[in-house]
């Protein structure tokens, strides 16, 4: 078996939610700045790409993420912080990699 090398190993929501969404939205609140293919965001969730299809699709339909753009054949989606499900997961995600941050911190202090 393959195991896939993810961008964000193991991201603050899926540490909290684990999942193939989770870990769709930790690597798309982490690269918030740019847009991705599904492909890309597959590969950097550490998922296949029928299942970054499938949660894609949902996400989109909730507005948790937009379409941006097409390049080429492929269509490029990024984290929609306008809407309030997306600002707050990014939000979310933030607040519980601080928390673990800090508590990284104290054990090393300890």
């Amino acid at each position: 078996m393959i195991k896939m090398k993810k961008a964000v190993e193991i991201g603050p929501l899926e540490s909290v939610f684990p999942g193939s969404t989770s870990k769709i939205l930790d690597f798309l609140c982490v690269f918030k700045d740019w847009d991705y293919s599904v492909s890309d965001i597959a590969k950097n969730a550490g998922i296949s790409f029928k299942t970054a299809l499938h949660e894609i699709k949902s996400l989109e339909e909730q507005q948790v993420l937009s379409k941006t753009r097409t390049v080429g054949k492929a269509t490029m989606y990024k984290l929609n912080l306008e809407s309030k499900q997306g600002f707050h997961i990014d939000k979310l995600a933030f607040e519980i990699a601080t928390k673990r941050a800090l508590e990284s911190i104290k054990k090393i202090t300890a």
